[in-house]
């Protein structure tokens, strides 16, 4: 099923974190920072089947070396809370050869990203399989900092001196001259982010329809498309008074399938957006540290062995969580909720592409319907020869004549030596219908595991507050002596 998922956020100093080390874990490499003098270690990473750097032509040739690359990044920014790399999660997509994938996302970085002086360190993942999906992405790392016409890192901004109506540089009540700090380049403004996102969307869109797949991706929300998230199918008058009736109908119990799926499809996918912003202002090296702490504060408020005792098992149901999503440091624990963003909107996909079809089905029943009702009174009409006769039938028969001539154009395609596939339709329906509960039994499986996530996300936050009251006590404390 196509999928759409295209993510950028930022690699900043800030937050603790070493570019480094991000581009060590994308690629599963072993790389020393100089800035931090440590070593990145993440050579035992599974699931990483291509890396590739590639340069804008009038690039340095040692930055064809990952190590060499990114420590010159680190070097050129010497502030210690400086921004260092954009950094993407894209989706690739299932329809395609891993081959074809891997040519997709390379085209797609040189004509949008190389084509603009960009250096691209990308890496092609495909995590194990869950629930018998494969979930193919690629990760961009990409500096910042432009090259200029050495080849050298530049500047990110550039000044812009205020000028009053003589053309003279303004001063502030200080004295200093007043400039806006402009950017160098347009690859973090929100239009740039919105045309390769369009651009992504596009490129695999042309690849479906060159492998004459039906398949499509939209780079917009459903909001912005004017569509539901999964359509809901037409249940008609008679349906809808039966069901205001209290009487339950196939139709109408699909609806409230399809609404309460929505609620957790949406539900679900707020969470994984509130992950996705949480975990990009969190540093620790050590999620079970964090962990330990959090146990540590419920033990200090437990009243018994018992709640001391339940208070270890959750700490250890945690822990045999991350270990079994192969989670020990923030690092994995992004990619963790990058590979659950994936599932949901591929989950998005299949639910609507299922949900459509049962909607073309469910039309074309109604038409056959509408057809088989009606037939009769147009091949009486065709056997009546007298003109006044004929116009008095039509008469009397006008609106069943006309439901009968749109049900024979809308159904034409489909007959197959005077017949229509009334049983191959409705075999499809309840085939659909099975398939809903399948997705949404595969869907239980991410929103556990993003419920779990969420759940750890609180306990961390609940250790870290605890953590900097501890700090601002002992500071108080060495004060006071």
């Amino acid at each position: 099923m196509a999928v759409y998922h295209f993510h950028v956020t930022q690699i900043k100093r800030s937050k603790g974190q070493s570019a480094v080390a991000c581009v060590a874990y994308r690629s599963g490499e072993k790389l020393f920072s100089d800035y931090y003098g440590e070593v990145s270690d993440y050579t035992r990473k599974r699931g990483i089947i291509h890396t590739e750097i590639l340069l804008p032509s009038h690039a340095p040739p040692e930055y064809s070396n990952r190590q060499a690359l990114w420590n010159a990044v680190e070097k050129a920014e010497p502030h210690p809370k400086a921004q260092l790399a954009y950094s993407f999660d894209i989706a690739l997509q299932n329809e395609f050869s891993i081959e074809e994938n891997i040519v997709l996302a390379r085209q797609f970085l040189l004509e949008n990203f190389v084509s603009r002086g960009m250096i691209c360190n990308f890496a092609v993942h495909l995590p194990d399989k869950k629930d018998g999906i494969q979930n193919p992405h690629f990760h961009v790392l990409c500096p910042m900092r432009p090259l200029d016409e050495n080849g050298q890192l530049g500047a990110k901004q550039k000044r812009e001196y205020v000028l009053d109506e003589r053309g003279n540089r303004l001063r502030d009540k200080s004295g200093d001259i007043v400039f806006n700090a402009v950017p160098t380049t347009d690859w973090g403004s929100p239009e740039m982010l919105e045309h390769w996102r369009k651009a992504w969307c596009d490129l695999c869109n042309s690849k479906f329809e060159e492998k004459g797949l039906d398949e499509r991706i939209d780079h917009r929300s459903y909001e912005r498309q004017g569509v539901e998230l999964l359509p809901t199918v037409h249940e008609g008058p008679t349906v809808r008074a039966m069901e205001r009736r209290g009487i339950a109908t196939e139709k109408g119990s699909l609806n409230r399938w399809i609404k309460a799926t929505n609620k957790m499809i949406l539900a679900v996918e707020k969470k994984v957006h509130a992950l996705e912003n949480w975990i990009k202002d969190n540093n620790q090296s050590s999620l079970i540290q964090s962990l330990n702490v959090y146990n540590s504060i419920r033990n200090t408020g437990a009243y018994s062995q018992t709640a001391k005792v339940k208070n270890l098992k959750e700490l250890t149901d945690d822990i045999n969580f991350l270990k079994a999503n192969g989670i020990e440091t923030f690092e994995d624990l992004q990619d963790k909720i990058t590979e659950l963003g994936v599932q949901v909107d591929g989950f998005k996909a299949r639910s609507n592409k299922k949900s459509a079809r049962l909607k073309e089905i469910d039309n074309l029943l109604i038409w056959a319907q509408h057809y088989a009702e009606n037939k009769p009174i147009a091949d009486e009409l065709s056997k009546i020869k007298w003109k006044s006769k004929r116009e008095k039938f039509q008469a009397e028969n006008e609106n069943a004549l006309r439901l009968y001539h749109m049900a024979e154009r809308k159904l034409r395609p489909y007959f197959k030596d005077g017949k229509l596939p009334i049983s191959v339709w409705r075999n499809e329906k309840l085939q659909a219908q099975k398939d809903f509960e399948d997705i949404q039994k595969q869907f239980s499986a991410v929103r556990e595991d993003v419920k779990k996530l969420w759940q750890i996300k609180y306990k961390i936050e609940q250790a870290n507050s605890q953590s900097r009251e501890n700090s601002k006590e002992k500071r108080r404390d060495t004060y006071e002596l």
